[in-house]
């Protein structure tokens, strides 16, 4: 994998549920701590260069189900509120945007798309967890509107390494480029 220069006029990085009650499960192959670290790393990079930033959470205590026949683990009984808080160590700063979904996908039912389009927005660089849940579901939906997908890999993590590497291998490099956080450059 090569380096990868964007323009951070027309990029967005968003970084997906880096909020607590995500936060308190365990992750792998990547842990918690690093994954906030180098999702911070990136977005300070591109902020600087005037890139557009996102974070996204999900209102667990109102997220839609539907029938399904294995339920989220947060399912039970609805989490307090807080829970749907960014954590301070994401470093969410005055100007980024907040956009709160409902369920896995951060552009169903939200103003993302509105949002990047206003700001000429034609590439989205994704970080977050969970890789194969709230970021695959952003990359598809990102992809199916023509938002060209870039994947910081190693500033997502999943609940199983199988299940990072899955979406890394086989689903991520349909949908867009794969890269590491750190071989990702605005200009």
């Amino acid at each position: 994998m090569s380096d990868l220069e964007l323009n951070a006029s027309t990029t967005a990085v968003i970084l997906i549920d880096l909020q607590r009650g995500i936060l308190a499960y365990p992750t792998a192959p990547y842990p918690v701590g690093l994954v906030i670290q180098r999702g911070v790393e990136l977005a300070g990079r591109f902020r600087s260069m005037g890139a557009t930033i996102v974070y996204v959470r999900v209102d667990l205590a109102n997220m839609v189900r539907g029938a399904a026949d294995q339920s989220h683990p947060v399912s039970n009984p609805p989490p307090p509120p807080e829970a749907s808080e960014i954590v301070p160590e994401a470093a969410q700063r005055p100007g980024d945007i907040l956009i709160t979904k409902r369920h896995w996908d951060a552009f169903g039912g939200t103003e993302l798309e509105r949002i990047l389009r206003e700001r000429g927005v034609r590439t989205v660089v994704l970080g977050g967890i969970a890789t194969h849940i709230g970021v695959e579901s952003t990359a598809r939906s990102a992809a199916s509107r023509e938002f060209e997908v870039v994947l910081a890999e190693d500033a997502t993590t999943s609940i199983s390494a199988e299940a990072h590497r899955y979406a890394i291998e086989n689903i991520f490099p349909q949908l867009g480029r794969v890269r590491l956080a750190t071989q990702l450059h605005p200009h």
